[in-house]
């Protein structure tokens, strides 16, 4: 998996493309968690990945749960329908921020 970082303002941008599995969740959560401190709202692009396994969706459950504890927002975008299915099944589409 890969990640592109882009700030602006108060915001965070990271853009996310290939698999967000077991072996790629840590890197992930590495990337996200830290931008709670300074930013407002963390936005992350998925337009870009084809698979979320449940270490990923663990890692998206802890970077919403950062986010509120810090004030701050987490926020979806660009989620492919496949990976939509996962966060509908799994309720996760009643937790997360989710923007078309």
């Amino acid at each position: 998996m890969d990640i592109s970082k882009t700030r602006n303002a108060d915001q965070t941008f990271l853009s996310l493309s290939g698999r967000l599995d077991t072996a790629n969740a840590p890197k992930l959560q590495e990337a996200l968690i830290p931008e709670f401190d300074s930013a407002k709202q963390v936005v992350l692009d998925f337009s870009g990945l084809d698979y979320v396994s449940s270490a990923g969706l663990r890692v998206l459950l802890i970077g919403e749960k950062t986010a509120k504890a810090k004030g701050s927002c987490q926020t979806l975008t660009g989620v492919p329908a496949v990976i939509m299915d996962v966060f509908n099944m799994t309720g996760f589409s009643d937790i997360l921020n989710i923007e078309s």
